[in-house]
């Protein structure tokens, strides 16, 4: 993400001062992988009340016990990022929307722009069981 974010402040000419060309974001249609070891990020609680909330994507998931999944994701740092997932479910997928954005007590706040690797839990109506997990665009 930090790759992206600096290459995204930057463009390129070829003499041509309004030709520009940017770099093209990774493809978000992109099927995020499962990762048995799971929860390695920093903690997220789910915060419906996010300020500012825009998609995110999450690049991998974890089978939980429970009828949950974690998905793991790049953020801010959570004293001033938040993040809230709705999940749609069908008997063959379970599509994750995962959104980031400012908690209320945090709007106002000077924050750094630091990226962290982050984990959400999320629950399940039912057993994950065969089901694909899917991100949601």
């Amino acid at each position: 993400m930090l790759t992206f974010l600096a290459a995204t402040g930057c463009s390129h000419t070829d003499g041509n001062e309004n030709e520009q060309t940017l770099p093209t974001p990774a493809a978000e249609s992109q099927a995020p992988v499962e990762d048995p070891r799971g929860g390695r990020g920093i903690r997220f609680t789910a915060d419906s009340t996010i300020v500012g909330a825009h998609p995110i994507p999450f690049e991998s998931w974890t089978r939980l016990p429970d009828n949950r999944i974690a998905v793991n994701f790049q953020a801010g740092a959570p004293e001033c990022y938040g993040v809230d997932a709705s999940v749609t479910e069908t008997t063959d997928t379970v599509t994750v929307a995962l959104r980031a954005g400012r908690p209320s007590d945090a709007v106002g706040r000077m924050c750094t722009m630091v990226a962290v690797f982050g984990t959400l839990e999320v629950s399940l109506n039912s057993p994950l069981g065969e089901r694909t997990v899917l991100r949601a665009h």
